[in-house]
């Protein structure tokens, strides 16, 4: 496999330091969230750490080092020695939906940890299926949907569940959380050097851990507990789980569908952000990864998918490379297998190290405007809204569940919080944005017909429930179905009002 890769990016470079304090931190945070899930639905230690913390580590330690080695393939083809590596991990809005909304159900409704593991296991083997026809329908999505839409709707989903979250939590803890921002903008934004030569992202991290640890922040005794996992724990085969998991699936499949079309065109937007930069994946080959490797996991009894991750121009310009994905991936299967998973964040604060996803989410904002025609701007803007009613939805509901209050969509309107047109609109955001900014950018292109077209496509994915809609199904979105169709019509119409005022006649459809 990886003969004839001589030349082309280095292995490793001094950048990759850099990024792999950022990647790690990052998948490792997730890892450790969505195993946290399990825990906290009360799935059983040795399920989750003897079965699914070992098969769910070889789906994304895997990944990492594959993906290095198709950035290293593809810096030799082209002759440069500067790519980088796509980044990789767990999906995170996936582990919510697949612990509370598919685990914990099936259990509730059977009282057997063993056929809820099944459900979740089977739940991510049609993922990966799904998200392996998005690999190779992506390429096709690409000559449709403009550049600049797919663009928006991942810079949308970067500045609200990338950026804020962190955001918050660092100004929950500012001492620590601002000082180590305040490193990583002078090291990454004004690209001063820092003391001995230490990479600014590595910097970062030990002065905020060390400010933690002097100021009593953090706790001596979490450290002596993370090691109560410690012990060798390889992965093993989960597929007598199937015939059990098939039996309970049926219900969740309308919620299995669209979020793994999520999960495609999320890892097709961030290709997409990698050729702007400079660097052409071939599409299958690297959408394969994470189709594939979600469905090993399954097999060795993981129920969470993976993704390649928002961030590559981020990583790009922190001068990370090949290095910081493959030896991310090394070590999430290390510290999985020899059971080290809780040691990490037991030492180091994950206060010092979300301004580094701050970062990565200003990076990605700032190249979906950098790169986008002045005129197109505003469809930019627009993609953004369904990410951003996402964002305030979620919160919103956390906020009512944890606080043990009751949702109530009027009494909610009455006070000026519209929660049930937010929900409507962010059924399937990352889709939607795409969608919107689309038509809005054929319209200021003055191409009606092409737009009314991308209407009637919006109108045809909200009539069956894809985006708009609580679930898949015939009618459940006709309400915002029947908009698109009157959008439509309209930019019909205005394709022959006035006709010879189009700047576009002969590109009109």
């Amino acid at each position: 496999m990886f003969k004839n890769l001589k030349g082309g990016t280095p292995w490793w470079v001094k950048g990759d330091l850099n990024g792999f304090f950022g990647l790690f931190s990052n998948v490792l945070t997730n890892f450790l969230a969505a195993v946290g899930l399990l825990l906290v639905i009360g799935m059983p230690n040795d399920i989750v750490f003897g079965n699914v913390v070992p098969g769910t580590a070889v789906a994304v330690g895997l990944g990492g080092i594959l993906l290095a080695y198709q950035a290293k393939r593809l810096s030799i083809k082209t002759n440069k020695s500067d790519v980088t590596a796509m980044p990789y991990g767990l999906s995170v809005p996936h582990y919510f939906v697949v612990a509370f909304g598919v685990i914990a159900v099936v259990y509730a409704a059977t009282g057997d940890w063993q056929t809820a593991w099944a459900a979740g296991v089977v739940w991510n083997l049609i993922q990966g299926i799904i998200m392996g026809i998005g690999s190779f329908v992506g390429i096709y999505i690409k000559k449709f949907i403009p550049r600049a839409a797919m663009l928006g709707a991942l810079a949308g989903l970067a500045i609200t569940y990338i950026a804020m979250n962190p955001a918050g939590q660092v100004f929950t803890t500012p001492y620590i959380g601002l000082t180590s921002l305040a490193i990583i903008f002078v090291g990454w934004f004004a690209l001063k050097k820092m003391p001995f030569g230490i990479p600014a992202g590595a910097f970062a991290i030990m002065v905020g851990t060390i400010l933690a640890w002097v100021t009593g922040y953090m706790d001596p005794a979490a450290v002596g507990e993370s090691f109560s996992n410690v012990g060798l724990s390889l992965p093993n085969l989960a597929i007598n789980l199937f015939g059990r998991g098939f039996a309970q699936i049926a219900p969740f499949l309308p919620a299995a569908i669209p979020l793994a079309i999520y999960d495609f065109l999320e890892s097709l937007d961030n290709l997409e952000s990698a050729e702007v930069s400079g660097e052409s994946y071939n599409v299958p080959k690297a959408m394969m990864v994470p189709a594939g490797l979600t469905i090993l996991g399954s097999f060795l009894g993981s129920p969470f998918p993976t993704i390649i991750y928002i961030g590559h121009p981020g990583w790009k310009s922190t001068g990370a490379r090949v290095g910081y994905s493959w030896v991310t991936g090394v070590a999430i299967l290390l510290l999985a297998f020899l059971g080290f998973m809780n040691f990490v964040l037991a030492v180091i604060p994950l206060v010092a190290l979300l301004p580094i996803l701050m970062y990565i989410g200003l990076v990605i904002t700032t190249q979906a405007f950098a790169t986008t025609e002045k005129r197109h701007m505003p469809a930019v803007a627009l993609s953004f809204i369904p990410l951003i009613a996402g964002f305030v939805t979620l919160q919103v509901k956390n906020a009512i569940n944890a606080t043990g209050g009751t949702l109530d969509y009027g009494a909610l309107a009455n006070t000026g919080i519209p929660l049930l047109g937010w929900e409507r609109l962010a059924a399937g955001d990352i889709l939607v944005g795409m969608m919107v900014a689309t038509i809005a950018i054929y319209i200021i292109d003055k191409k009606y017909l092409r737009s009314a077209v991308f209407a009637l496509i919006t109108a045809g994915l909200a009539f069956f429930g894809f985006i708009h809609a609580p679930q898949i199904g015939f009618a459940t979105g006709w309400e915002v179905a029947v908009g698109y169709a009157c959008m439509a019509l309209v930019l019909f119409v205005m394709n022959y009002y006035r006709a010879h005022e189009n700047t576009h006649e002969g590109q009109a459809s």
